[in-house]
């Protein structure tokens, strides 16, 4: 009798049981041995499936109930001691679960519970399957050792996870399915080396030019040196984002490293600078793996998905949330990938912007890809953190921009200045003074506010996250056109223009924050360098009798930190301030920057095995607030968007292309427009903005409304 693994759709095509395993052990280990694991990736794989080999199963494949075939290879393995593998083989399909406690008595939620769990006969594997051996895991251990196999775990089941995948699709697609075919990382190399080769005979350092590829030069470099966590400060305009590429694949070429990941907090930077790695290295080896990403080519469309579910591809742009989330998650469908993050270099843009509530797990979880799992990692910033102090002793932080206070003072094209607590009349009035400005608030409803007193003025303009990512778009090019021919324009807007946006202003106002957000503003700030430094201000200020709420309470100490900085500091934008800034934030955050107290709940974890992976995965969420997305379909192409879902119609790329007309409220923002009936519901769970004039080309979306306010439609 020959045990069956699939049978194609065809029913013309059969897979045994043991050519499943053996496939899949084939390339789990081929995954495991980028760090050292390959007997632990083969030995999942041969054990991952040995419950199909039951009656049950074997019914089930040809048309019979469901059956659980995950317990029976953990069970084997977890009889054996052998704990890592029963974790990754019982939540192959489902998920990683939680340990549990001896209290479970067979249920499918815990592990305890799984391995006590009455399963039907399964041992006629012993006559094709040999239970491997698996040696001593090369685990080099961090802090308490909890943590540390709390994430071997994670990687492995990574492993196990894709290969499953990827030798079912196999088999299923007889083939067909082409992955990979990616340009080498040597090849990527070559191509960058030839773009920036002109560069590099720019030797003066009294010019812009010379300066960045000063930079350029460091950063080829260090390239060489070992694998190991390195700063790269180089201050807004010193072309960090080609030169951050060039290190990280000369040091991938150096090492043999797989692939480039960047870990960017914004997607308007994400969809920049992945632009400008797919013009040097070729667009089919760049993958963006974020919400906004729309493909309209559906060849390029399959192969782009292909690649975001396990990152297979040389050059990955992702987001901050994408990245950590996924480290910390149990899903197989968001694990898959994590083990193509190991032997790749790991850039963190912005890296003052890692989530703070969180900072030392996701540091914790970067020591261990770099102490571990043979990658480096580079914090870029113009405004690095004081993040050292967090990582263990065993990882030392190289710099790789040279002279960085002589950079700084080179770059530096804007004069700062207090203006101290300051009126609305005269912050309006200064405003009105200036043909070209830009006023940075904290709070939405205070741009609005703002805007509206100066609105009438020939080229002011509103941006906020209340407008949709396509609108948004359209008042960007708008208003770098008018700031290209010398026009009047005033902008009035939140911090999301702070990063990753190129506009050059003569002059910025910005509200107090955080000192790393001042400085991106003043980024802004003649940000070509065409103008004399004296003559460009970005004015610092507080607002006199500012209502506490309009300060979001996630800026408040950020903003009180700043502001002792600044009464000690002369140059809030000095190097000493920036570190002095983020010492205090960070000494006052105290055990905030670990505030769901993850890592101690994986060491804890480690002293018996019995580890809370899917506790720990529903309680890390970078983005912790609730929200409910309304689509907006005043254009044309929104409105046929929103046929396609009354018609039922369901595809990733629709629900990617319905992102570029929506809009995220808060839930209590949310109720109060759908309990006014402003809102239709429609499939997929989004909801529909009845009332156009709600959404305005000025201002985007208004929610100034009550529940009592019904609508009759």
């Amino acid at each position: 009798m020959m045990f069956l693994a699939h049978i194609s759709e065809d029913k013309l095509r059969e897979q045994s049981i043991l050519e499943h395993l053996e496939g899949t052990a084939e390339l789990a280990g081929e995954f495991a041995s980028a760090f050292g694991s390959e007997a632990w990736g083969y030995g999942c794989g041969m054990m991952h499936d040995i419950g199909k080999y039951s009656d049950s199963f074997q019914k089930r494949i040809h048309g019979g109930k469901l059956t659980d075939h995950a317990t029976a290879g953990a069970r084997e393995l977890y009889q054996r001691h052998n704990y890592v593998c029963a974790y990754c083989i019982s939540g192959h399909h489902t998920g990683l679960l939680d340990g549990g406690s001896a209290a479970d008595v067979g249920g499918e939620a815990t592990l305890m519970g799984r391995m006590r769990k009455q399963t039907d006969d399964y041992q006629e594997f012993r006559k094709e399957v040999k239970i491997p051996v698996f040696p001593p895991p090369p685990l080099k251990q961090l802090g308490k050792g909890g943590f540390s196999l709390s994430f071997f775990i994670r990687i492995l089941f990574s492993c196990l996870v894709d290969a499953d995948y990827l030798d079912t699709e196999k088999f299923m697609t007889d083939g067909t399915i082409k992955r990979g075919a990616f340009d080498s990382i040597e090849t990527l190399f070559g191509r960058l080396f030839h773009h920036v080769e002109p560069w590099l005979d720019h030797g003066d350092i009294s010019t812009v030019n010379g300066r960045r590829t000063q930079i350029l030069k460091a950063c080829l470099e260090k390239g060489k040196e070992k694998q190991g966590i390195f700063r790269l400060t180089v201050p807004t305009g010193g072309g960090k984002t080609i030169s951050s590429l060039a290190f990280a694949l000369q040091h991938a070429a150096e090492h043999h490293l797989d692939r480039v990941i960047y870990v960017i907090p914004y997607t308007s930077i994400i969809e920049q600078n992945a632009q400008v790695f797919k013009d040097i290295l070729g667009e089919n080896n760049v993958l963006e793996d974020h919400c906004n990403i729309v493909y309209e080519d559906p060849d390029k469309l399959n192969k782009i998905q292909l690649a975001s579910e396990n990152w297979d591809c040389p050059v990955v742009v992702t987001t901050n949330v994408q990245f950590f989330e996924s480290l910390f998650s149990n899903k197989t469908s968001k694990c898959r990938k994590l083990h193509n993050i190991t032997n790749s270099v790991i850039i963190f843009d912005e890296a003052q912007m890692l989530p703070v509530n969180y900072l030392k797990p996701c540091i914790q979880a970067i020591s261990e890809l770099v102490y571990n799992y043979h990658s480096t990692a580079v914090l870029c910033t113009a405004t690095q953190p004081s993040l050292q102090s967090f990582f263990p002793p065993q990882l030392e932080a190289m710099e790789i921009c040279p002279e960085i206070q002589e950079q700084y003072a080179f770059f530096r094209r804007t004069v700062f200045r207090n203006a101290g607590e300051i009126t609305e009349e005269f912050l309006v009035n200064q405003l009105k003074e200036q043909v070209q400005v830009l006023c940075i608030l904290n709070s939405r409803k205070k741009v609005q506010q703002i805007f509206n007193e100066i609105k009438e003025l020939e080229g002011t303009y509103h941006l906020s996250t209340f407008m949709y990512p396509r609108h948004r778009k359209k008042v960007l090019a708008e208003i770098r056109n008018r700031l290209k021919m010398g026009l009047p324009c005033r902008l009035i807007a939140t911090s999301l223009v702070e990063a990753g946006v190129d506009f050059d202003f003569p002059t910025v106002f910005r509200e107090m924050a955080g000192v790393d957000s001042m400085i991106q503003a003043a980024g802004r700030c003649n940000r070509e360098g065409k103008r004399a430094k004296e003559a460009c201000v970005t004015t610092i200020f507080t607002l006199e009798n500012a209502e506490e709420v309009h300060i979001p309470q996630s800026l408040r100490l950020p903003v009180s930190v700043a502001q002792q900085v600044a009464e000690k500091q002369e140059d809030i934008a000095s190097l000493e301030a920036i570190a002095d800034y983020f010492n205090r934030l960070y000494y006052f955050r105290g055990e905030s920057l670990d505030s769901k107290k993850i890592i101690e709940q994986m060491e804890a974890g480690g002293k018996s095995f019995l580890f809370p992976f899917a506790a720990v995965a529903e309680q890390f969420r970078l983005i912790e607030n609730n929200t409910r997305t309304i689509l907006i379909d005043r254009d044309p192409e929104a409105e046929i968007l929103v046929k396609q879902l009354r018609r039922g119609e369901c595809s990733r790329q629709l629900i990617r292309d319905i992102g570029q007309y929506c809009v995220n409220v808060y839930e209590e923002d949310f109720e109060k427009l759908n309990g006014a009936g402003r809102l239709e519901a429609l499939e997929l769970g989004f909801f529909i903005l009845r009332n156009k004039e709600q959404y305005t080309e000025e201002m985007g979306l208004q929610i100034e409304v009550e529940r009592g306010d019904a609508v009759i439609f």
